[in-house]
């Protein structure tokens, strides 16, 4: 098949790296795949740095010209499949496909839980230009079943998988020693889109309250939310003990030298992939019960739950997996074996295919 991917956002984090890694795989397998995007967009430069065919177009606004440019392009380059990640290229792939013959199906690939409007142009994209939806977690699909009342048969829940090979557990005491942390040190740490919903002020909040005054916050990530989280460390007075290094191309030695992975979403979650890394690299995680995480993480479990947007409690669950190495092992052990079981990238690699196949049978 020809896959074509579009994806308008201009921004970095989990869902471009899911269209990447989708990609990558598909090419893998054989699949012709092609992914639209806007030149400034973080996904074009990444995309061609992996060797993933990506084409320039101005589709980052809504608009005319990005409806003639999408199309234009569509009726040089046949494709079996069009699949889209983005609201505003969602918008623009429909209507560029309008009075199209012959012309690729399109499928709708939906990764946060934030609501769709409820209104008949809405309805008409998501139930008629559209010939499967997929999400990235059940709960989304539920939320669209309930919330928006669209067919359950017209949605498919497939999370994003990651490859196990790469994640995996490693020596603690070394990843801290390469990252000049010292080994002795209690490291808490985050990986994500520095983006309010993330919960990030919270997490320094439950920092600067840890009985170990001892301890290091690593926060990974950029985003547009650097600035007042950084003013926050320092009225803290924490700016010697959390580490903001920004992106990180490698995650995986951040993710090592973890004592634990904590991430305090409360808006806007699918089923976040550091949060199915961090499980893969055998870090015991606290998390929240918002969009899909409880899919992944079970309370007692595979991890620890705590209500979204309260500090307290948030410290409460890290304090507990610092203290007690028993408990964060039994966890970690156990999160590792969900993320083998049911999250692995071939795995979501074969539902995908099967899902490609079924709408152009």
């Amino acid at each position: 098949m020809h896959l074509v991917h579009t994806e308008a956002s201009c921004g970095w984090g989990g869902q471009e790296i899911r269209v990447l890694e989708e990609a990558a795989g598909m090419l893998d397998r054989g699949h012709r795949v092609s992914l639209l995007c806007p030149p400034q967009a973080p996904i074009y430069a990444e995309a061609t740095r992996r060797g993933i065919p990506a084409v320039a177009l101005p589709i980052a606004r809504k608009g005319l010209r990005g409806i003639i440019a999408m199309r234009s392009w569509l009726l040089n380059n046949h494709g079996d499949v069009l699949i889209t990640h983005s609201s505003t290229d969602s918008w623009l792939a429909a209507l560029s496909l309008l009075g199209m013959n012959p012309r690729p199906v399109l499928v709708r690939t939906r990764h946060i839980s934030a609501p769709i409007p409820d209104n008949i142009a809405t309805r008409w994209l998501y139930q008629s230009a559209t010939r499967r939806i997929v999400t990235t977690g059940e709960r989304l699909r539920e939320q669209l079943i309930r919330d928006n009342r669209y067919r359950p048969d017209s949605i498919v829940s497939v999370p994003t998988g990651i490859d196990l090979a790469r994640y995996a557990p490693g020596d603690r005491a070394q990843a801290k020693a390469r990252l000049n942390l010292d080994p002795a040190l209690a490291c808490i740490g985050i990986v994500a889109t520095l983006r309010s919903w993330k919960g990030h002020r919270y997490l320094v909040e439950a920092f600067a309250g840890l009985k170990r005054k001892d301890a290091r916050l690593l926060v990974i990530g950029d985003g547009p939310g650097w600035g007042s989280l950084k003013q926050q460390v320092g009225q803290a007075g924490l700016d010697a003990r959390v580490l903001m290094p920004g992106n990180q191309a490698d995650v995986l030695q951040w993710l090592q030298a973890m004592d634990v992975f904590a991430l305090p979403s409360y808006a806007n979650e699918g089923v976040p992939q550091a949060l199915m890394q961090a499980m893969a690299a055998g870090v015991p995680v606290v998390s929240t019960p918002v969009g899909s995480i409880e899919e992944l993480v079970e309370h007692e479990k595979t991890g620890l739950l705590v209500p979204p947007q309260d500090a307290d409690a948030l410290r409460t669950a890290i304090e507990r997996l610092l203290e007690d190495g028993e408990l964060g092992q039994r966890l970690a052990q156990a999160a590792r074996e969900k993320v083998r079981l049911g999250y692995s990238r071939e795995h979501m690699l074969d539902r995908m295919e099967g899902v490609f196949r079924e709408a152009t049978a």
